[in-house]
């Protein structure tokens, strides 16, 4: 179901605007229909008030727990099971945040996560991915909402962009919470500025290098990592809010001396925050060439670019107590072979 579907059932049941956007409400803040100025009964529709049970179980059925993977650090992991049985992966985040998919499975393809590994499934619709913030929200509060979970947000533009609108607008989250998460495409930066809700933006960066970036993300959009940088940066001048550029370190891979030289390159002076996020590896697995820094490389990456300029903060991937990175939890719910994999959320 998406937005604007479900818009056009309750216009259809003679709700105007703002009877819709009051629903709206109620089901995404999950919260009651009435208010202290006007009840429900002073202000819907009588068909709108009759079809409200239904409608609310209907849309609470897209997204249901399959299972919970509660984590040390104050997250949870959560399998979630959409209608039709497909499987995504949602994260409770420490500090009111939550983390959610956007499709089941991906086709970028990023070497070092597991999502990618069996392609691109399925997208999810509009409702699919608000439906994941109100599961979330039916355990504990929801303020900030980052699209980082299994797959590319900006392969599913439309739905993922009806799913900001309304938690923007009726769902009760600042516009600078809303985080968008991409591997960079030329249309995000065509569309998000044009919105009437412009969330704050992460970019997958990964390496200042054009041939490593190809390598690393086989099957993104073909832009040069200075290029990126300049997108991100028109886009944080334009909306004020920092572009968070994420990098997964791999040993060896992309946190050596011509990286620092690299970052401190694309980054000095810009509106920008480095999240350095060491790599999830999951012990006692083979076949992966990429291995975890060692902690003293990731803190002293971190104070060099510190000394240069550079905002970098080290971030840890939710869920590591219990193998959780990005795509791990539905692997195993399918019986799939366990791989060293990746989780940006944090």
């Amino acid at each position: 179901m998406k937005l604007s579907q479900l818009r056009q059932r309750l216009h259809d049941l003679g709700a105007a605007p703002c009877h819709q956007s009051r629903v709206l409400r109620a089901w995404v803040q999950q919260r009651s229909c009435d208010t202290k100025r006007r009840p429900a009964k002073d202000f819907l529709p009588l068909a709108v008030r009759n079809a409200l049970p239904g409608l609310f179980e209907e849309l609470n059925s897209l997204a249901r727990v399959h299972s919970e993977h509660p984590d040390g650090d104050g997250s949870m992991r959560l399998l979630v099971a959409l209608g039709d049985g497909q499987t995504v992966e949602t994260v409770l985040l420490p500090r009111d945040g939550v983390c959610v998919s956007t499709q089941v499975g991906c086709a970028v393809g990023c070497v070092f996560c597991m999502t990618g590994r069996s392609g691109l499934l399925r997208q999810l619709s509009s409702m699919e991915i608000v439906a994941q913030v109100v599961l979330a929200r039916s355990r504990r509060p929801v303020k900030k909402v980052v699209f980082m979970g299994m797959g590319e947000p900006a392969h599913n533009l439309d739905n993922v962009l009806e799913a900001i609108e309304l938690l923007g607008q009726e769902g009760g989250v600042a516009h600078k919470n809303l985080v968008f998460s991409t591997v960079g495409d030329r249309r995000v930066f065509e569309r998000l500025p044009r919105g009437e809700v412009k969330p704050a933006l992460a970019l997958s960066l990964h390496t200042s290098c054009a041939d490593l970036r190809r390598r690393l993300l086989p099957r993104a959009p073909d832009i040069a990592p200075a290029e990126l940088v300049k997108l991100g940066e028109t886009y944080a001048r334009g909306s004020g809010y920092p572009i968070q550029y994420q990098w997964t370190l791999l040993e060896g891979v992309n946190d050596t001396e011509s990286e620092i030289e690299g970052i401190s390159r694309l980054l000095s002076g810009k509106y920008a925050v480095l999240n350095l996020i060491p790599y999830n590896t999951v012990a006692g697995l083979d076949g992966s060439v990429y291995r975890r820094p060692e902690w003293t490389r990731v803190a002293e990456m971190a104070r060099r670019l510190h000394v240069r300029g550079i905002l970098a903060k080290i971030r840890h991937s939710a869920g590591q107590d219990v193998e959780g990175g990005c795509g791990q939890l539905r692997a195993r719910a399918l019986g799939g072979t366990q791989i060293l994999s990746l989780s940006t959320t944090g």
